[in-house]
């Protein structure tokens, strides 16, 4: 599995929460790295209203060292399906010139209030290419058997 080197700096206490000295991987085959709540230890709980969202700290920031990828946070399933708290814009992007802490902001998704504890897994994140275009303008594109079809014009 190919690897790249990424730097981290902790804030408020967090390198408690990351036993590793770093998000971890719950599995050896897993894609997303864990991660946690830095929430005050004074007020250790997030409260969240049904159809709210919150922003949670995370307590730390990166700088990923291999040109061309950056970090995407993107819902831990378990909490998603099971609790309904949710990235609430779907995934978020860690571009690779942001130094800034990583913060999540949570969606519960359900009908009753949920709480995140600190330190609880609140999010994964995976490293990911990405690709700067060359846009060229054009009056036409080139035909497909699908043309212009949008939502719903495969059947779905």
């Amino acid at each position: 599995m190919p690897e790249i080197n990424v730097r981290i700096v902790f804030f408020d206490r967090a390198e408690e929460l990351y036993s590793e000295g770093g998000p971890t991987a719950a599995t050896s085959g897993s894609a997303g790295f864990d991660l946690r709540a830095c929430l005050p230890e004074d007020d250790p709980l997030c409260k969240i209203a049904p159809g709210e969202r919150a922003l949670v700290h995370t307590g730390m920031a990166i700088q990923v060292e291999t040109p061309g990828v950056a970090g995407f946070v993107y819902s831990r399933s378990g909490l998603g399906a099971a609790q309904g708290l949710t990235v609430a814009q779907g995934v978020g992007v860690i571009d690779p010139d942001y130094r800034g802490e990583i913060m999540v902001y949570l969606l519960n998704t359900g009908k009753e209030e949920k709480s995140v504890r600190r330190g609880e897994r609140i999010a994964q994140l995976l490293f990911q290419p990405f690709f700067r275009p060359l846009f060229a303008k054009t009056g036409k594109l080139s035909d497909t058997g699908r043309g212009s079809g949008a939502f719903g014009h495969t059947g779905a």
